[in-house]
């Protein structure tokens, strides 16, 4: 079994895509981070993993790949992505969690991880993990909150908050919340085996009377424009990062895919309900559709 259980922040219940986004008033927001993803995402490719999935929202926005694996360590949240995009043979929905991956080494050309990063205890942990299901010259894109963002540094200097935006370590603003310096973020990526090829600055107008007196359409064209500010400074609340994996990745064996979470073997017996390990014997439900390989269950 892993040695290492970081905490995990799990949305199980949640109404988050509905309470948040939907009528949440974060069209704007969402409209900006759109266009972020239009920007970074490859023209086309084979298979993407998008990590922390939740209900899908931005999983359409993967059309040019010819399979996506929606991964989420919250059972009802995949259910709502069932829900929303359907049972199509292009999407794979697996439950389970960041630090212990179920895939096999190098079997993605491509990686998401949007409105994530901000949730995670063990950074390096998650990337090194995510690297290692990459394949070499994958492109991994990373969202992260930013403590360096322009609000943050003014209150600062006025004195009032009392963290500082400038250092490298994470701010935890809420339970299992985290602000992170860009430079800390790009430290983790080029350690966890990627290499920096591209930073967007996004929600550069995330202010609530000016979401509210502002067409929508304006903001977002205002954001498209701002975004590509992003290579020379990160002042917003919001940072997108494209990466390529570099380096060698682990062999796999031909044909594999999923590999065990609590000891790593191979899976290679299928059954109708569950999927079944050949090294611990362990047996990994599937739950309408729903493959699930969360540790703790």
């Amino acid at each position: 079994m892993p040695d290492r259980f970081p905490e995990i922040c799990d949305y199980e219940g949640s109404d988050y895509q509905k309470s948040f986004w939907d009528a949440g008033g974060r069209a704007y927001e969402d409209g900006a981070e759109a266009i972020a993803l239009r920007r970074l995402l490859p023209a086309s490719g084979k298979l993407l993993l998008e990590v922390g999935a939740g209900a899908g929202r931005n999983t359409p926005r993967y059309h040019g790949f010819e399979r996506v694996v929606l991964l989420d360590y919250s059972l009802t949240q995949l259910q709502q992505a069932q829900s929303r995009l359907g049972k199509k043979e292009r999407y794979l929905y697996v439950a389970g969690d960041v630090y212990h991956l179920p895939f096999t080494a190098g079997v993605f050309d491509a990686a998401t991880m949007i409105r994530v990063l901000h949730h995670i205890v063990e950074v390096p942990l998650a990337m090194a993990e995510i690297r290692r299901v990459c394949q070499p010259g994958a492109i991994f894109i990373l969202e992260f909150a930013n403590k360096q963002n322009l609000k943050a540094i003014l209150r600062y200097w006025l004195r009032r908050q009392t963290w500082n935006p400038f250092s490298l370590e994470p701010f935890e603003f809420a339970r299992l919340n985290f602000d992170f310096h860009p430079r800390a973020v790009r430290g983790w990526l080029a350690e966890s085996g990627f290499e920096l090829e591209r930073q967007l600055t996004v929600s550069h107008f995330r202010i609530g009377l000016l979401k509210r007196l502002a067409p929508t359409r304006l903001l977002v064209a205002a954001d498209a424009v701002a975004q590509l500010t992003g290579n020379w400074w990160q002042l917003t609340p919001s940072v997108f990062t494209r990466s390529r994996a570099v380096g060698e990745t682990p062999f796999a064996a031909p044909g594999a895919f999923f590999q065990c979470p609590a000891c790593r073997g191979p899976i290679l017996e299928n059954h109708p309900t569950a999927l079944r390990c050949s090294g611990c014997g362990r047996d990994w439900q599937i739950r309408d559709g729903i493959y699930d390989f969360r540790l703790a269950t």
